[in-house]
Formats: C-alpha cells, sequence, structure tokens
C-alpha cells in the first residue's frame, strides 16, 4: 500500500496560484501513474490531471489545461500541481491518489487508483 500526504492548500484570490504537493511512501516501487482530484460541496469527485510516473505522460481535464501544471520529483517521490489563475469554480477538497495498475493511456478514473490522500482545502476568492 501507499501512503499520500497532501499539502499546500490555502485561500487565495481569483487570478492568483498555489503549487499542491503530495508525497508518497510506503511500497511506491510499481506505481505506475498518479493524479489530482478534486471534490466541491454537494458535486462528485472529478478528474483534474494525471501523470505517469516514469515515462511522465500527462492528461488534464478541458478545466484547467493552460492553467495547471502537474509533475513530478521521482527521486523525492513527490507529485505537484501547479496551479494559475485560480478562479472561484477551481474551490474544492484536492486528493492525490495513486495506482500500480498499467493501461496504454493515462488513467482519468476514479476507479483507476487504488491508493488516496486525505486532501487539502483550496478555497478560491472572488
Amino acid at each position: 500500500q501507499v501512503q499520500l500526504v497532501e499539502s499546500g492548500g490555502g485561500l487565495v484570490q481569483v487570478g492568483g496560484s498555489l503549487r499542491l504537493s503530495c508525497v508518497a511512501s510506503g511500497r511506491t516501487f510499481g506505481t505506475y501513474a498518479m493524479g489530482w482530484f478534486r471534490q466541491a460541496p454537494g458535486k462528485e469527485r472529478e478528474f483534474v490531471a494525471a501523470i505517469t510516473w516514469a515515462a511522465g505522460r500527462t492528461s488534464y481535464a478541458d478545466s484547467v489545461k493552460g492553467r495547471f501544471t502537474i509533475y513530478r520529483d521521482n527521486a523525492m517521490n513527490t507529485l505537484y500541481l501547479q496551479m494559475d489563475t485560480l478562479k472561484p469554480e477551481d474551490t474544492a477538497v484536492y486528493c492525490c491518489a495513486a495506482t500500480a495498475y498499467h493501461t496504454m493511456v493515462v488513467p482519468t478514473s476514479t476507479t483507476a487508483y487504488n491508493s488516496w490522500g486525505q486532501g487539502t482545502q483550496v478555497t478560491v476568492s472572488s
């Protein structure tokens, strides 16, 4: 099992930036991909971005393309999400996730991931 701990959330004004971090520990060897998901109050959890750990292939939700960047530090077992030009609709709890299951594409479904962090709150105020 992989343990995931997020940090970096907070309160930011519209148009501002935040960088989220997710440190992985435990059985990290064999991790195929990691991703960020978010859940706003009263809404379903939704995909934000994902990256394959070895090759670095990425995928983004249309709502964040051009504003968010996902990247990783393999040596530090850390996943990042750089969020720029934040909007009020980006307000949510952001969770990172990991999977050891190999697929032909970058996994974007919640069901593809089997390890989850507790989440960090991001609030964008107008």
